[in-house]
């Protein structure tokens, strides 16, 4: 029997054709997506991900090795296990961040208005570095403070190098914007 949800992975780019298999199999992609993430928010931005890049890429979906109901599941279910896996890595950012910002170094400077000055420097920096996304904080801390290149922040959170140079890039963007108007009274 060959039925519509079959048909070769060309029609999945007709707006109808797509529209039904939405339809269909929103609910499954969405089930799956939140046995494994627990999270009602999450498992939708799950459902948004997988069908956007069915859509995109509709020749990745080949009849041939099965039902689409399946292969949508599958997809699920690994972009979700994507998800959780940053939300541990995020824990595990907030952790070296601590780790890496409760060391205080001990004081060089002879003139106490200088170390002073110093030290309230850094507890304004402590302080708009911990407002960053837990993402954003971990590469900024790695990068600056641990002295990491991009490659090894990326090996470390285990993502690609271009996520992480993003974050990087970001997070320093957002202490810019954070800091300038400190900075331009200076």
């Amino acid at each position: 029997m060959n039925s519509p949800h079959n048909s070769s992975p060309l029609d999945l780019s007709n707006p109808d054709r797509f529209s039904e298999v939405f339809a269909e199999h929103e609910r499954g992609v969405y089930s799956a997506a939140l046995r494994v993430t627990g999270n009602p928010t999450s498992a939708n931005d799950v459902v948004q991900d997988v069908f956007l890049r069915l859509w995109r890429k509709p020749d990745r979906f080949d009849p041939k090795r099965g039902e689409i109901g399946p292969f949508l599941k599958l997809m699920a279910r690994s972009r979700a296990l994507d998800l959780w896996r940053e939300g541990d890595a995020s824990s595990r950012a907030t952790d070296r961040y601590k780790t890496t910002t409760e060391y205080e170094p001990p004081r060089v400077e002879a003139r106490p208005e200088i170390e002073l000055e110093i030290s309230d420097e850094r507890t304004k920096l402590r302080s708009v570095v911990r407002e960053l996304p837990d993402l954003q904080r971990e590469a900024v801390v790695l990068a600056y403070w641990a002295g990491l290149t991009s490659e090894e922040i990326a090996a470390k959170a285990g993502v690609p190098v271009g996520t992480a140079k993003s974050r990087v890039r970001l997070g320093v963007n957002r202490l810019r914007e954070t800091c300038a108007p400190e900075l331009a009274a200076a």
